[in-house]
């Protein structure tokens, strides 16, 4: 029997729930979830399937349960429509079990599948599926409604682990988030990767609206398509599924380095910016290049027009720290045309995407978080 089919024989028929048909500013009293659905097994062509076909395999955000002993592992992937990692990962993880029996249960959602055939972050009518989760600080609209009745169902049976699997737009290293320097935590993401970030905003993560309830992580996989990545987080998942229990030894490993993201960076609204001159912030063309490294004061991040003379670092870029507060002049200042770091950090996540600058953020500044005798 072809693998596809072993891990779609046991397939449910797709239990469809209420799709919205109303604007996502209703009062939250007359709006209804996005539609998902809910099934046993995967469809035939999932092993082989690219972002493009999700679509047609899952119309809907959709559950699928793989069955083995609980607690389940929840794995979350597709929550941003041009991120391969975790569906690379899902497959890879697959294919090392051809008989379709898996050691322990395992719970999957396939999130934005409407923005996988335009291989889009999201489209422009929807909102971020991954600042959505319960706990988010942002408007209450159908996709949140969505999203806590997906929690509500994963949440009944227990869980072992839940990861979610994304990739950068930058350049990046391997490494993991978690919203919780709990020990189990901590232990699960050292499992991934040696880097660990450890952060409380933004809101409406997968990662956080699970920390409560098991220990819980973000894989970040490098940028699209980086098949070793997406290996890494496939082996972890493995890992998981036959483990016994997420209680970590006394020690870690002598090269974890854990990490606080302390501040995220936006552009304000009403400048241009790019890489290029012309814009009136133009970004150092190696910027991503700055990610993962510690940076002394004076570090340049960019540059500003002519025209922007009288301009205020303030009134163009905006840094929150993880409490919502304004910072940006602890971090940012102007240094004749350059706008430069005012004091030393670390950045992740710098980006030279244009449009997930827009969507989201420049990127995030961190400090180390030493560990106390390799105990957090």
């Amino acid at each position: 029997m072809e693998l596809n089919q072993r891990f779609s024989q046991l397939a449910l028929q797709t239990k469809e729930f209420r799709f919205n048909v109303m604007h996502a500013s209703q009062p939250r009293s007359e709006m209804e979830p996005l539609r998902w659905a809910q099934r046993s097994g995967l469809p035939d062509g999932f092993l082989n399937a690219s972002l493009r076909d999700i679509p047609d395999l899952f119309p809907d955000p959709t559950l699928v349960y793989l069955h083995g002993r609980g607690p389940a592992v929840f794995v979350s992937i597709l929550l941003h429509g041009n991120e391969d990692a975790g569906l690379l990962a899902v497959q890879d993880l697959l294919r090392r079990y051809p008989q379709g029996q898996l050691p322990r249960a395992l719970t999957l959602f396939i999130g934005n599948v409407e923005a996988c055939r335009s291989q889009a972050r999201f489209l422009p009518h929807q909102v971020d599926f991954n600042r959505a989760w319960p706990g988010s600080e942002t408007e209450t609209t159908p996709v949140h409604l969505m999203l806590e009745e997906v929690c509500e169902h994963v949440l009944d049976e227990g869980l072992f682990a839940s990861i979610d699997i994304h990739n950068n737009t930058g350049r990046n290293p391997i490494y993991g988030c978690i919203c919780s320097c709990a020990p189990q935590h901590v232990y699960l993401a050292s499992l991934f990767s040696p880097r660990i970030i450890y952060f409380i905003r933004p809101k409406g993560v997968q990662t956080q609206a699970f920390m409560h309830h098991c220990p819980s992580l973000t894989c970040e996989c490098g940028r699209p398509g980086d098949k070793v990545a997406a290996r890494a987080a496939a082996d972890l998942i493995d890992r998981l599924l036959n483990m016994d229990s997420l209680e970590r030894p006394d020690h870690l490993a002598d090269d974890i380095e854990v990490y606080h993201t302390v501040a995220r960076i936006q552009v304000r609204d009403g400048y241009s910016f790019g890489f290029e001159p012309g814009c009136d912030i133009i970004f150092r063309r190696d910027l991503d290049a700055l990610n993962f490294v510690q940076l002394p004061p004076g570090e340049q991040l960019g540059s500003l027009s002519p025209r922007m003379l009288q301009t205020q670092i303030e009134e163009c870029f905006l840094v929150h720290d993880e409490h919502g507060r304004d910072v940006t002049s602890d971090y940012l200042t102007r240094r004749d045309g350059s706008v430069v770091f005012q004091r030393e950090t670390m950045p992740s996540m710098l980006t030279r995407d244009i449009n997930v600058i827009r969507q989201d953020c420049l990127g995030y500044l961190m400090e180390r978080f030493p560990l106390q005798g390799n105990r957090v």
